[in-house]
């Protein structure tokens, strides 16, 4: 895909339907051990049941891509820390039909990639720190428990796990105990990521998104 790109459900329909989907489908196996088409194929993936010319030109500029990077993958190698360090974005009102954002985060223990998602939120976000705060909360789910795994593998971890966000306003909602008229609409989120920062579970802290 082109970066930046958006994807609509605009156009004309793709003859070969069956073809689209075993490519799409390929290509989600490919995610397993490729997080650097998460996002691309998250996007290509939500239009399985129409898609359309531009949708498979997106699709074939994956494979081009996939072709160009086959030495691409993951590598895992000794490292001294245990700890967890998440890295969480959004991007608001990504999706030009339904306005909805899209969550994405890279989670490593240690120096290594562990856990990795691309994926479309399930409702409207009115501002982007509340589409951030949502990606910062499904972050927080996955990050507890790969720490609750490695509590039964019964590997110590060497600090509190670590969130990343590049936006400040949700980083300032996740450890600020008072309830903000703005965030009531995502209530449950607010209270889940805040208890878990307030009872040390977890720490968040923003980062540069030229850090990202």
């Amino acid at each position: 895909m082109v970066v930046a790109q958006r994807l609509s459900s605009d156009g004309s329909q793709f003859a070969d339907v069956t073809l689209y989907r075993s490519l799409v489908g390929a290509l989600q196996y490919l995610t397993i051990t490729r997080p650097d088409l998460a996002y691309s194929v998250n996007s290509v993936s939500q239009y399985l049941h129409a898609p359309t010319d531009a949708h498979f030109q997106a699709v074939k500029r994956i494979l081009r891509y996939v072709k160009g990077t086959l030495h691409f993958g993951l590598s895992f190698t000794a490292s001294s820390s245990t700890t967890i360090t998440a890295y969480s974005d959004a991007d608001w009102a990504g999706c030009p039909n339904t306005r909805r954002s899209t969550s994405g985060y890279s989670i490593y223990l240690g120096d290594n990639l562990v856990s990795w998602s691309a994926k479309k939120q399930p409702t409207v976000s009115r501002s982007s720190c509340e589409s951030e705060y949502r990606a910062l909360a499904s972050t927080a789910a996955e990050v507890l428990w790969l720490d609750h795994l490695l509590r039964d593998l019964r590997v110590s971890t060497t600090d509190r796990p670590l969130l990343l966000c590049d936006n400040k306003s949700a980083i300032f909602l996740s450890s600020n105990p008072v309830s903000h008229k703005r965030s009531k609409h995502i209530d449950l989120d607010y209270h889940f990521l805040r208890e878990l920062v307030v009872a040390g579970r977890i720490r968040t802290q923003h980062i540069p998104t030229t850090l990202q």
